[in-house]
C-alpha cells in the first residue's frame, strides 16, 4: 500500500467526506441539505474522505464542538478541483523544488492539503497516512453551493460503533465501518499533492 493513498467511499460521481460540527451548525446543514449559517464562509473549512480519522480526531463525537458528525456527498469534479488548486502544508521535497517556491504558492493557496497518520478503530496509528483537505474562504462557496448533493446525520451510526468498541466488540464495530477503497488520480494531480 502507498503510503499516501487516498482512500473513500465514492461512487461514479460523487465522494463522501466527514466533517464534525457543534449542534447549531449541523442541525441547520442537515435541515438546509447545504451548509448554512451559523457556519461561516469566512474561514477555512477541512473535509476528510477517511471516517476513521475523523473518529480519532473528534474521539467518536464526543469532543466539544465536535459532537455531530455529517457525511457529505459532493461530486467528484469539485473534489478534484479542490485538489487541482492545493498545495501541502509543508515544504515537501518530493513535491517542491524547495521551501521558498513552496512558501510562494502557500501563500496564494485557495486550498491546503495535509496528510496525517491514519488509525485504527482502536485508535492505534496504521503505516499510511490520510488526506485532509482544507478549503480557504476563497472557494469554500464553490463547496457548499455548487459540489455538494447530501448532507447526511451519521452521529447516531457513531455512537453505535464507539459503543461496541467500548464493550469490547471490535468485530462488530469494524462491520459498521463505511466502506472505503483507493480513489483513483491522474498521475500530475497525484504528484502535485504529494500522492506519489
Amino acid at each position: 500500500m502507498n503510503q499516501y493513498e487516498i482512500r473513500a467511499d465514492f461512487d461514479r460521481d460523487t465522494i463522501v467526506v466527514y466533517q464534525a460540527f457543534n449542534e447549531a451548525i449541523a442541525s441547520a446543514a442537515v435541515a438546509a441539505q447545504r451548509l448554512v449559517a451559523p457556519f461561516s464562509l469566512n474561514r477555512m473549512t477541512w473535509i476528510k474522505p477517511s471516517f476513521r480519522w475523523l473518529m480519532q480526531r473528534s474521539n467518536w463525537a464526543r469532543k466539544p464542538g465536535q459532537e455531530r458528525i455529517l457525511a457529505i456527498r459532493i461530486t467528484r469534479a469539485g473534489w478534484e478541483e479542490a485538489l487541482t488548486h492545493a498545495v501541502l502544508t509543508s515544504p515537501e521535497r518530493r513535491v517542491y523544488a524547495d521551501a521558498t517556491a513552496w512558501r510562494a504558492m502557500f501563500k496564494h493557496a485557495l486550498v491546503h492539503v495535509q496528510w496525517d497518520p491514519e488509525y485504527s478503530i482502536q485508535g492505534a496509528k496504521l503505516d499510511h497516512r490520510s488526506i485532509q483537505v482544507g478549503l480557504s474562504r476563497n472557494i469554500v462557496e464553490r463547496y457548499v453551493s455548487d459540489w455538494t448533493v447530501e448532507i447526511r446525520d451519521c452521529t447516531h451510526f457513531v455512537h453505535r460503533i464507539s459503543a461496541h468498541l467500548r464493550e469490547g466488540r471490535a468485530d462488530r464495530a469494524k462491520r459498521l465501518i463505511p466502506p472505503e477503497k483507493l480513489y483513483p488520480l491522474g498521475e500530475d494531480l497525484a504528484r502535485s499533492i504529494g500522492a506519489l
